[in-house]
């Protein structure tokens, strides 16, 4: 039996993780900019874990600082993928930053971000979201594939293998029953899911949008809510209470084909998230496969 602390554990791990590389899949999709449809509703899945959620109420800056806090996780999911040996220095600064993440949550119950459980739900909601964004806005992925390049991200997180499902057969009964004996409506998914929560225009913005954001931030807001809605497995819509009728459904649909299909007319530097754009040039300059185009 292994003996080793926790903490001796996710170092083995973490010195044992090996980063992502080109042509993987996770390099294709992860720096595309529909991940952006994508976070939204990981986000919700994440915090309708009574525990997560009580730890982004107390501890997250959501509130006050929306668009810095979007560009830190933005980063920090890049360097994850393209950073090398960087992904494995913010593993590292990721897991020391919760070190101090801990309270009561909404049934009184103590809470650490780093319990196993926990930490490792938060990474296992990629896995639902990735699969049913890619066949609403672009193709189906390799289920297999993806999951096990999930595990190998989180050996970079410092995720021990134990605290996950070992293979796809597994997580899927893993999904259901944290779904149904775990999630809640909790405050932070209301606050996320309502359309009228006040979001300040974006740090820097011009005058011209600053003038126009009262007019511009509802319909857009209401659109955010709509997508993210969408996006969640229905089991999780159901058991959160989410109501999404067949009429929702069809303009989900009709909405992200017309994605599908322009999107990818757009040049790469429009395509892909800055931290993506560099690591795929560099990566053709060192004559290594080039990520498959989706």
């Amino acid at each position: 039996m292994d003996t080793r602390s926790a903490r001796e554990q996710v170092a083995y791990r973490a010195a044992e993780a090996v980063p992502l590389a080109p042509g993987s899949l996770l390099w294709d999709i992860t720096g595309d900019i529909r991940i952006l449809f994508s976070l939204p509703a990981a986000m919700v899945l994440q915090v309708a874990h009574p525990a997560v959620g009580a730890g982004v109420d107390d501890h997250s800056v959501f509130r006050t600082d929306p668009w810095g806090r979007l560009e830190r996780s933005l980063t920090s999911l890049q360097l994850w993928v393209y950073g090398g040996d960087r992904a494995l220095e913010e593993g590292r600064r990721l897991r020391k930053l919760h070190q101090a993440i801990s309270g009561t949550d909404a049934h009184g119950r103590p809470y650490h971000a780093l319990t196993p459980a926990h930490y490792a739900w938060v990474h296992a909601t990629a896995y639902p979201i990735f699969l049913r964004t890619a066949r609403y806005l672009s193709h189906p992925l390799d289920e297999r594939r993806l999951y096990d390049e999930l595990l190998q991200l989180g050996d970079v997180l410092g995720i021990t293998r134990h605290d996950m499902p070992k293979t796809p057969e597994e997580y899927w009964p893993y999904f259901d029953r944290m779904v149904r004996g775990e999630l809640e409506l909790t405050v932070v998914v209301a606050e996320l899911l309502d359309p009228r929560r006040p979001i300040p225009p974006p740090p820097g913005a011009h005058a011209l949008l600053r003038r126009i954001w009262p007019v511009l931030c509802p319909p857009l807001a209401h659109l955010h809510v709509f997508v993210t809605t969408g996006l969640l497995p229905p089991t999780v819509r159901d058991r959160l209470g989410l109501p999404w009728t067949a009429c929702d459904e069809r303009r989900l649909r009709h909405l992200c084909a017309a994605v599908r299909t322009l999107l990818p007319l757009l040049p790469e530097r429009l395509r892909y998230l800055p931290l993506a754009r560099e690591a795929r040039r560099a990566a053709r300059h060192a004559g290594r496969p080039r990520p498959a185009q989706s």
